[in-house]
């Protein structure tokens, strides 16, 4: 495993590779360039770049209107901003319209962790899954990001694009395939399944690691494609393991957790538990302190396993 990366920096190193390669990429920021690393586009082709200020419902409306002229945009904010304060312009301008702008939010979660609860979004995933048309999208590492951000850019239509603060391990490797709407097998096993998305995936990793050594033989999954989900490596974990844990730095309320569970009702109904934010606000701290404190760790996933075997 290679050293931490935020997803939030591959997201920015990416956008400037993309640019090199499609003149009509345009990429927007509200005021906060430096945090979500779209100043890198902004230097290497400032012609192609906007920062809108604080007012991220009209950069989400002059995305559009440059989306539906042509371009493909990029429009970046904290998720908290983005999905909370331009809802509305999200859904009636990019949503209804179809328009091809991706939503790219980065800050998202628990591990924004120092500016506290009035940043640390739980809610943005659900948000943006209730749009009709819209794909969702949470990368688990710099690798991933890099990897769906050009297959997003390339794709026709809107989507929401999650990215992190907090550095997180580098899980994938260059060579790996990471297709948009694939789920990835990251290990296979027979007890018992674990899904997981963004920086959970890493967590989800270690507990099965912890599970082997306690003979809990556990399949791991990253589903970096929340919507529209891969229905059928789902399926077919559910069937054959018979029990399934969700994980995911988002509320288990309207994310990861939901999405899986309207899968397993119609299709294969099992045993299953959620890890993730518990209905509740978060707080100012170190990351990991807050993972710890919200049960957002390898170990929370164990206990959750051991609960439902």
């Amino acid at each position: 495993m290679a050293d931490k990366v935020a997803t939030r920096q591959a997201y920015g190193e990416m956008l400037v590779e993309l640019g090199k390669k499609k003149e009509n990429l345009v990429v927007m920021d509200a005021d906060l360039s430096g945090s979500t690393k779209t100043g890198m586009f902004a230097k290497e082709f400032p012609e192609r770049f906007f920062n809108m200020g604080i007012a991220e419902q009209n950069m989400y409306g002059a995305a559009t209107g440059l989306a539906l002229s042509g371009k493909v945009v990029c429009a970046s904010t904290f998720a908290m901003f983005a999905t909370g304060r331009a809802f509305e312009i999200i859904r009636n301008s990019i949503g209804y319209t179809h328009a091809n702008v991706k939503i790219c939010a980065s800050h998202a979660g628990i591990t924004v962790g120092e500016d506290g609860a009035s940043h640390q979004t739980f809610e943005d995933i659900a948000l943006m899954r209730t749009i009709p048309g819209m794909t969702v999208v949470n990368p688990s590492d710099a690798t991933a990001t890099k990897k769906l951000l050009e297959q997003i850019v390339e794709m026709d239509g809107p989507c929401y694009f999650r990215v992190g603060r907090a550095a997180v391990p580098v899980f994938y490797g260059e060579d790996d395939e990471i297709v948009l709407g694939k789920g990835n097998l990251i290990r296979d096993g027979k007890d018992v399944t674990i899904i997981a998305t963004g920086i959970m995936v890493n967590e989800a990793f270690e507990a099965a690691k912890i599970l082997a050594e306690e003979g809990v033989d556990a399949r791991v999954i990253d589903i970096h494609t929340i919507k529209p989900i891969d229905e059928e490596i789902v399926i077919k974990a559910a069937q054959e393991t018979g029990a399934v844990v969700t994980a995911e730095e988002h509320s288990v309320i309207g994310g990861l957790g939901d999405a899986v569970a309207q899968v397993l009702v119609k299709n294969a109904p099992c045993r299953m538990a959620m890890v993730g934010q518990q209905d509740t606000f978060g707080e100012s701290g170190k990351p990991d302190e807050l993972r710890e404190k919200y049960h957002m760790t390898a170990a929370d996933i164990v206990k959750a396993v051991k609960e439902i075997k």
